[in-house]
Formats: structure tokens, C-alpha cells, sequence
């Protein structure tokens, strides 16, 4: 049993249908990556796994299906979300930004708290700073750490190089890979930047307009052309 399985997966937004049976499995410690162009379905996939869209077919989280629970419900099943979209309050202050994170997670607040600073040591330098007043890698990195907030033992984040100076790319890579390797999350992410996600994923899905166009570990699909197809818009 995958510590995380989307079973033949369909979902819409009314009556649009945005993924057409998407399978994709997740192991225990694993980083995967949803590699396509721009509207190929990549944050549809994350939203669905939130409980932000109408589905058919099922998601397993270690066997239980988070299919209905509703997204606080799948947020205390373990499941944190880092959207492109960020999401934040843009008047409120980083750690204001964080603590909303922390709602389904009280008890390791402080616990939490820590591991963001230790892992984005600029988000407790600029606590206090609003973050209308950020750049685009640091409201990233509000974005991340508000997700750690919640004690993920999953963690869904979306196009997280979008924008983002090369730089900045290699400090979030970095990130990700603490986030796993000494927290033990299992973690997914959705990309545009197929470089970026050959250097951190372990294992890609190829999707292309809401189907799953190929599936490999990086040295498989390195030289596939339907990777190219697929990054490209072809």
C-alpha cells in the first residue's frame, strides 16, 4: 500500500471537467513531481487532493480515503498545502501569516515554529514585516512555513519556482529536501520547470490537458520526448 493513492481520478469545476482518471501513486519519503505546461491540470491535481473540487474516483491517504472529508478534515488528516497562489493575508505580519497555519496544530506550535525558522531563518528576522512587503521568494517561503504550521505528514506545493530568481530556486530546493529528510514528510509538487523538479524528484508524472501522459523515475524520462511535449505545450 502507497502511503498516498489517486485511483482513476476525475474532477470538475461545475460542469468542466479538468482531469480526466488520473492514477498516480506516492511511497513513504518519497518527493514526487507533476511536470506540465501551464494548464494541464497540475493545480487541479493538488486542489482535488484538498477537497476543493468535485471528483469521482478516489484518494487514499494510507489507506483512508480523504474523499469527503472536507478540507479541515484533510488538513488534520496530515495533508499540508502550499498553493502557487500563496494565499496569504498580505496585511498581516509573517508570524500572524504562520499562526493561521497552526489552527488544526496547536499543541506543536512552538515546535513548529522553530522548525520554520531553523529552515527559513529570514522569516524570523522579518517576523513583524507585513508580507504585502515581501518578494516573491520570501512570500514563498511564508507560503511553506504557514504549511509546516500544520504538522503535515503530506505536503502538496505548487509551482514552488514560479518567478522565482534561480537563487531562490536552489534555497526552496534545499528547503524541501530538509522538509523530508529530517522531517520525514512525504512530498508532492506541481512544475513548470522540468529542470527543477529533475534535480529534486526522485519520480515524474508527465500531465498534458488533465491526463497522465507518462510516469518514471527522472533517469527514465530524462530523454522522452513526451516530457518535452509536455513542457513545452506541444
Amino acid at each position: 500500500m502507497s502511503f498516498l493513492e489517486v485511483d482513476k481520478l476525475s474532477a470538475f469545476y461545475g460542469k468542466a471537467q479538468a482531469l480526466h482518471n488520473v492514477s498516480i501513486n506516492v511511497e513513504p519519503g518519497e518527493i514526487i513531481a507533476i511536470v506540465g505546461a501551464n494548464g494541464a491540470g497540475k493545480s487541479t491535481l493538488l486542489d482535488s487532493v484538498m477537497g476543493l473540487t468535485t471528483v469521482t474516483g478516489d484518494i487514499r491517504m494510507e489507506g483512508k480515503s480523504l474523499v469527503g472529508l472536507g478540507s479541515a478534515g484533510i488538513v488534520s488528516s496530515g495533508v499540508g498545502y502550499a498553493p502557487e497562489r500563496f494565499n496569504l493575508f498580505p496585511y498581516m505580519s509573517v508570524h500572524d501569516n504562520l499562526m493561521v497555519g497552526a489552527y488544526t496544530a496547536r499543541a506543536d506550535i512552538e515546535k513548529n515554529l522553530t522548525t520554520v525558522h531553523q529552515l527559513f531563518p529570514r522569516l524570523k528576522e522579518r517576523s513583524k514585516q507585513e508580507t504585502s512587503t515581501q518578494s516573491g521568494g520570501e512570500r514563498q517561503m511564508v507560503s511553506l512555513g504557514r504549511a509546516l504550521m500544520t504538522s503535515p505528514r503530506l505536503l502538496l506545493v505548487d509551482e514552488p519556482t514560479i518567478g522565482l530568481a534561480p537563487k531562490v530556486c536552489l534555497e526552496i530546493a534545499e528547503a524541501l529536501k530538509k522538509m523530508r529528510n529530517e522531517l520525514g514528510a512525504t512530498i508532492v509538487i506541481t512544475e513548470q520547470n522540468a529542470n527543477f523538479a529533475m534535480t529534486l524528484a526522485e519520480r515524474l508524472y508527465v500531465l498534458e490537458s488533465g491526463v497522465i501522459k507518462a510516469q518514471g523515475t527522472v533517469d527514465e524520462l530524462r530523454n522522452d520526448k513526451r516530457l518535452t511535449e509536455a513542457y513545452f505545450g506541444h
